[in-house]
């Protein structure tokens, strides 16, 4: 569980980098609080840290769920995939929206495997 801890942590810091990337994009492009629009560089910066914030709430959970009733290495591997995903996101639609495809596909496949995979441990677990 220490992997999946270590995962975690650096989902959270991943987040942390995209919402100061956020600010480093208000301040370049002289938007001030509370606007959320203005330069399109802004708006993309802000979408990825505001989509990056829903999937933590999806991910997370279901990482953790997917380590107590499948495997904790697994979790592990599929987290570190999420971020890595996640960072090409991150990277395609600051550049271009039409970028953020392939970052977000490989996120969501990562996502339903936790899922699906942590409701079939639950289930299994509960027949047992």
């Amino acid at each position: 569980m220490h992997w999946l801890a270590l995962v975690t942590l650096a989902l959270l810091l991943e987040y942390f980098v995209f919402v100061i990337l956020v600010g480093i994009a208000r301040s370049k492009c002289g938007i001030d609080g509370p606007s959320m629009v203005g330069d399109p560089s802004f708006e993309r910066a802000l979408r990825v840290q505001q989509n990056t914030a829903e999937q933590l709430i999806l991910i997370l959970p279901s990482m953790w769920l997917f380590a107590l009733y499948v495997s904790p290495i697994w979790a592990s591997i599929l987290g570190t995939v999420f971020l890595i995903g996640r960072a090409i996101y991150c990277i395609g639609y600051r550049a271009e929206a039409k970028k953020r495809g392939r970052g977000f596909i490989i996120g969501f496949g990562v996502w339903l495997v936790l899922l699906f995979g942590s409701i079939y441990g639950v289930v299994k677990a509960l027949l047992a």
